[in-house]
């Protein structure tokens, strides 16, 4: 999990590394994401990794997969520097009466000509940005969830509102067991064009989330690792054969 600071009030990424896996085919769901950071920018330039000025001060940079990243070459307007996330929908009328009256997001800009919209839960927290496109959304095989935290009382009542609304739910409310640390509750639910929304009970999962203060060394530690068996893999000497 990476991100500018604790899951309690920034937003962070889930990265996971699948062993044997080469690549992952891109559909075109997921847009990008945006965020403010001139010191970001200024990384990007130190190492030479491509930038794409796609409007006065942002910067189009993709990660390794080829998901896009949006960066805004400027201080944050707040804590969190990651400003929004964007996914595409085929319908954004029915996107909002999904997201806004269904899940309680406010609606915080809309655009019928661009066919846009602006979401979030608070004004200081992430947003979710919803961009209509023409034809459907092709999730392809590299997709992932977004996921949120509410208190565990509301859970069984958003369950409750989806079946009576028929909307689909991928996994209904379960208790997920981590060994040695707190049992949380989810329910993962899918929108109309099949983004996956998680939603997390609060009060188990913040004692789950705590901060590593140790975690950015043992990240380097476990790539530094990586690095030394595939090196030994490559020079190993074969066997003797016969």
């Amino acid at each position: 999990m990476v991100g500018f600071g604790p899951e309690d009030d920034h937003f962070v990424a889930e990265l996971t590394y699948n062993y044997g896996v080469g690549h992952y085919k891109l559909g075109n769901d997921f847009m990008g994401i945006t965020l403010a950071s001139s010191q970001a920018v200024s990384n990007a330039r130190k190492l030479e990794w491509p930038l794409n000025e796609v409007t006065e001060g942002v910067f189009e940079i993709k990660a390794p997969g080829g998901y896009k990243f949006y960066l805004q070459n400027h201080n944050p307007p707040q804590s969190d520097p990651i400003l929004k996330v964007t996914l595409a929908v085929s319908d954004l009328k029915k996107s909002l009466n999904y997201w806004s009256n269904l899940l309680g997001m406010k609606i915080y800009e809309k655009n019928e000509e661009t066919q846009r919209a602006l979401l979030g839960y608070a004004d200081n927290q992430c947003k979710l940005e919803l961009q209509g496109i023409k034809g459907r959304v092709d999730h392809a095989a590299a997709f992932g969830r977004i996921a949120f935290s509410c208190p565990e009382k509301e859970l069984p009542d958003l369950e409750d509102l989806m079946k009576r609304e028929n909307q689909k739910i991928l996994t209904p409310l379960v208790s997920l067991d981590t060994p040695g640390k707190a049992t949380v509750q989810v329910v993962i639910l899918a929108d109309p064009d099949g983004h996956e929304i998680c939603f997390v009970g609060d009060e188990a999962f913040r004692k789950l989330s705590k901060m590593d203060p140790e975690g950015g060394k043992l990240l380097d530690d476990a790539m530094a690792a990586d690095k030394s068996d595939e090196w030994f893999a490559r020079h190993k000497k074969p066997k003797a054969s016969g």
